[in-house]
């Protein structure tokens, strides 16, 4: 393993220190004991084990945090640091409550740390043996606060677009640390770690029922057959029937064994339809049976995904902001933690994703031309008009050269190019079949991606809405602009309108920048408290969840940068 960032391996090992009480006041204690006890000679021994490149554990538990541990434990001249049984008691509850977060216990030693709990308490307890305990309720520390402030998944190991900070100030964290030590509540300390956004407290309870209900197992299959249509009779209905009282959507009074697909069982159905992002028409068809289909464990994976994606996005969130859900296909405007309007989009093909990303919003355009992007000039416009110059036309592109001059699409043999990148400009005019539609949001992002309006419009009533070439389509944009240019006096429905009835090009820059935030969540529970599951259209989740059941794992870059403590930004991932 590389050896992490030394801003890292600082602000780790000054995080454990002031937890453990090493830093009075926030400073180093200079005073060293008068003479070396068996304990921390122990420890002393233990850490020089590892030191070596061959020894990577203790006890089989690998030790990846070794340097911190190093830092840590000769800054208080090896003594122990869990000598008060009361704090390592502490710390073993926080581990074991990990699980609730989705988080695996067993990624911080817990089972090794309670059976060399009981030992260290036996007569016959070694030095050596207090030694490993000691050494491994300091890491497991470590390890379980590292992931609670940041997440245990680095995104950017596997998409290279992520471009999400973590920011967090070191002095505010010290002071905190000094507030939980006078107090001496470790399990408090590491709590307040945790995300307290409503989307993060609501997947936990989620995870936390849907674990309840399926303790002694998951129900059997409910087999494929023939759609079932309000009012008609399938013998798979009581299997139904059962499967939604146990999801919520079915009231127990309402449970039977009859076959008939009866009224009460066709509203649940479309409420179960509704919160899996499928077409609520009450019809027992395929897509419907394999969404009821899905295993409590395909649940519980799904809810342990966001909610990591939850500890690394839900932090430092501006008052207000846009936030677009690509995999739910939804866009948000939010002020504080309320929604004060969303919309549906439409986003990226598969194979043409829209990337996850962070920016602010600068500038509003009425009536906007599009500049066609390299990436849809080579995978679409290039090819067509190599078989026939007219599609150029046809799509209603000007093409122009270095001057800004129109030039004949007949005029130019285009099988000569084999990119995207063309000696001329391909541009349509505003219009009622511009791709951009009436008006789009810019953020400055090197993937040429914006918020926009869109002649497509009957696509919104599609569930699966993955139709761009990256860019979002934003049904009712004009009602989102008149939010982010916040001037009602001088830019309202009225204004906005004759604006685009004119038909010229408006460019206006925001008086305050609007952050928008494109993420990714397959599950949430919305403002009825209703919890919605959507499809992994991008695959996100698959190897975000192969990340998350891996061992621990430093990201490659600091997460603290030492040099500004009043605003500490963590390298962008």
């Amino acid at each position: 393993m590389q050896p992490p960032p030394v801003a890292l391996l600082l602000a780790l090992t000054w995080f454990c220190a002031a937890v453990l009480g090493l830093y009075p006041c926030g400073a180093v204690s200079q005073s060293a004991p008068r003479e070396r006890d068996p304990m921390s000679l122990a420890i002393e021994t233990e850490l020089e084990k590892l030191a070596h490149a061959d020894a990577t554990s203790i006890q089989g538990a690998p030790i990846a945090l070794r340097e911190p541990l190093q830092k840590l434990y000769a800054q208080r001249n090896f003594r122990a640091a869990w000598s008060h049984a009361a704090n390592a008691e502490q710390l073993r509850r926080a581990l074991a409550d990990s699980y609730e977060d989705g988080l695996d216990p067993a990624d911080y030693h817990l089972p090794l740390i309670e059976k060399l709990a009981r030992q260290s308490n036996a007569e016959d307890s070694t030095p050596e043996l207090r030694a490993q305990y000691d050494i491994l309720l300091s890491e497991a520390l470590l390890r379980l606060s590292y992931h609670l402030s940041f997440g245990k998944v680095d995104p950017e190991t596997f998409d290279s677009q992520w471009n999400y900070g973590r920011t967090l100030a070191s002095n505010d964290v010290a002071q905190k640390i000094e507030r939980a030590l006078a107090s001496a509540e470790v399990y408090r300390l590491v709590a307040a770690l945790k995300p307290t956004h409503p989307l993060y407290v609501n997947l936990k309870r989620e995870l936390a029922r849907i674990r309840a209900a399926t303790a002694n197992g998951g129900p059997s299959p409910i087999p494929t057959g023939a759609s079932v249509e309000p009012g008609g009779t399938d013998t798979r209905v009581p299997s139904i029937r059962k499967r939604l009282t146990v999801s919520g959507d079915l009231s127990v009074t309402d449970a039977s064994d009859a076959t008939e697909y009866d009224a009460p069982l066709v509203t649940a159905v479309r409420k179960f339809q509704q919160r899996m992002g499928l077409e609520a028409d009450g019809v027992l068809g395929p897509g419907t049976i394999a969404e009821l289909n899905v295993s409590p464990a395909a649940r519980i994976q799904q809810l342990r995904v966001n909610l990591d994606r939850g500890r690394v996005l839900l932090r430092d969130l501006p008052d207000a902001f846009i936030v677009v859900n690509i995999a739910g296909f939804t866009v948000y405007f939010v002020r504080g933690e309320r929604i004060v309007w969303n919309a549906r989009v439409q986003v990226g093909k598969p194979y043409r994703r829209t990337p996850i990303f962070r920016s602010e919003i600068t500038q509003l355009v009425l009536n906007p031309t599009w500049t066609v992007p390299p990436g849809i000039i080579a995978g679409d416009i290039l090819p067509a008009a190599q078989r026939d110059p007219d599609a150029i036309v046809r799509k209603g592109l000007k093409v122009l050269d270095a001057n800004g001059r129109a030039v004949d699409p007949h005029s130019i043999d285009w099988t000569q190019f084999k990119g995207g990148h063309l000696p001329y400009t391909l541009r349509q005019d505003p219009g009622p079949s511009n791709a951009l539609g009436r008006a789009k949001l810019i953020f400055p992002n090197p993937y040429l991606v914006y918020l926009h309006d869109t002649p497509s419009q009957a696509l919104f009533d599609r569930n699966e809405r993955t139709f761009s070439s990256g860019c979002v389509r934003v049904e009712r944009v004009l009602e989102l602009a008149e939010l982010v240019l916040a001037d009602p006096a001088h830019w309202n429905q009225t204004s906005i309108a004759r604006a685009l009835e004119t038909g010229e090009t408006r460019n206006l820059t925001l008086d305050k920048k609007i952050p928008v935030l494109l993420t990714y969540w397959t599950a949430w529970v919305d403002p009825q408290g209703q919890i919605n599951f959507r499809r992994d259209v991008y695959g996100q989740d698959a190897k975000w969840a192969q990340a998350l059941d891996a061992g621990f794992k430093l990201r490659s870059r600091p997460l603290f940068s030492p040099s500004d403590d009043r605003t500490e930004t963590t390298t962008q991932r």
